[in-house]
């Protein structure tokens, strides 16, 4: 009897753990956490912590623009069947709208509350690629499309809106020119890192991109060559090591980009929504972790 009555306990219990971890990763809670970690990760290595209000802006427009992005509605029609990650947003597309918009005013008084002003235009352009990212834009075949359904540009996109915001948005707060040589080298190591991960989600949507006419790099060179490509950029960003660092910082920092490889080489479009979910956006936190343990 005891084992009887633990049993539908247990599976409560299961069942609630479900529901709190879908809602985080699906509301793009993780994501918006790892942005706020990879910027966090470049202020360490000036051995700076990101100030909390900045933080918050990072997090809250980050949420803002992958929740907007979830509620259009090419998510739900370009593919005959929906996964799960998709179906849960389906379901609570009404939530999502109202977490963008809270995230958006949120993101708002933060930026105009820190002076950010004079950088209107520099981080406006960042903001126009990512809302037209998926809006229709330009005209392909007759349709008007996202800049993600231009060729081979999807994974470019993502690769530098993420290093630009993780890399020039701490150089721009510390007072450092982001032409300088150790703000593009950053850069350079962190839009290689960026590149290899969006290859990924890329493998993760190759029959929703190949019905839907987005030629991504899984789509035109195929899933093996993708993974190829996306280990040379993981090698390129290794190659990226700013100077004054010791064969420890080298180590510790190069062991995320390892994990990386292993992930892009078993990644496939069949591997369940967690896989990408948490591993795929989990690896950025740990980039983070390794850079706090090491600066």
């Amino acid at each position: 009897m005891h084992l009887s009555s633990d049993q539908p306990s247990a599976r409560s219990a299961y069942a609630s753990v479900r529901r709190c971890t879908d809602a985080v990763l699906y509301s793009s809670g993780l994501v918006a956490a790892a942005a706020m970690a990879l910027t966090w990760a470049t202020f360490l290595f000036w051995h700076v912590h990101i100030p909390l209000h900045l933080a918050a802006m990072i997090f809250s427009a980050t949420l803002f623009l992958y929740n907007l992005d979830s509620v259009l509605p090419y998510k739900y029609t370009e593919q005959q069947v929906l996964s799960t990650r998709k179906l849960w947003m389906l379901h609570h597309r009404r939530q999502l709208l109202l977490l963008a918009l809270l995230s958006l005013g949120v993101a708002g008084v933060l930026f105009l509350r820190d002076g950010w002003t004079h950088l209107t235009g520099f981080l406006g352009h960042l903001a126009a690629i990512s809302l037209f990212y998926s809006l229709p834009v330009v005209k392909r075949q007759g349709q008007w499309r996202g800049l993600r359904d231009v060729p081979l540009l999807k994974a470019f996109l993502i690769a530098y809106v993420w290093s630009a915001v993780t890399v020039w948005v701490p150089a721009l707060y510390l007072g450092k020119p982001v032409g300088s040589a150790v703000v593009m080298l950053l850069f350079a190591r962190r839009f290689f890192f960026i590149l290899a991960i969006a290859v990924v989600f890329d493998i993760r949507d190759y029959t929703k991109d190949r019905l839907g006419g987005t030629r991504t790099f899984p789509v035109l060179l195929g899933v093996k060559w993708a993974k190829l490509l996306a280990l040379a950029a993981l090698a390129l960003a290794a190659v990226f090591v700013p100077e004054g660092l010791s064969a420890v910082h080298i180590v510790v920092l190069t062991l995320p980009l390892l994990l990386t490889a292993i992930l892009v080489w078993f990644a496939e479009e069949s591997r369940p929504d967690y896989y990408f979910s948490i591993l795929a956006d989990g690896i950025m936190v740990i980039q983070f972790i390794a850079v706090y343990l090491t600066f």
